[in-house]
């Protein structure tokens, strides 16, 4: 099957992604990290993930999940705790959660498309957007 071109390029972009709250792991991206740190399964689940619990009235809405844990931003509020903040990108980028291996999940980025959008507008190639 051919690779679909992409309309974004990540280099380009402060890690918009990366600062999402929730960046979910399964097991096998944790036996992925494991791997690629050589450290055991519950050492990686303690270092750099945390269990995340959204709690409802209704069961079918209630969430338990693990996440990666996040660390303070210049940009951002939080980000990753594998994203490097002075190179604007993933240090475990080999190992990276499936999660991140499959955004934006098609061949075009929201975010990038509009960061490119006013970075034209603003005439600064390395503007980028505060909250």
């Amino acid at each position: 099957m051919p690779k679909t071109k992409v309309d974004f390029d990540c280099g380009k972009c402060p890690g918009y992604c990366c600062s999402y709250p929730r960046i979910v792991v399964t097991k096998t991206d944790l036996q992925r990290l494991a791997k690629h740190f050589g450290l055991s399964l519950d050492q990686v689940k303690s270092r750099y993930t945390r269990t995340y619990r959204f709690e409802s009235d209704k069961a079918e809405d209630r969430v338990k999940e693990r996440i990666l844990k996040h660390k303070k931003d210049h940009i951002y509020e939080s980000t990753c705790g594998f994203f490097d903040q002075d190179l604007r990108r993933c240090t475990v980028y080999a190992a990276r959660p499936n999660v991140c291996r499959d955004f934006p999940d098609g061949k075009k980025c929201g975010y990038y498309s509009f960061l490119k959008f006013e970075r034209k507008h603003q005439g600064d190639p390395d503007f980028i957007p505060s909250a």
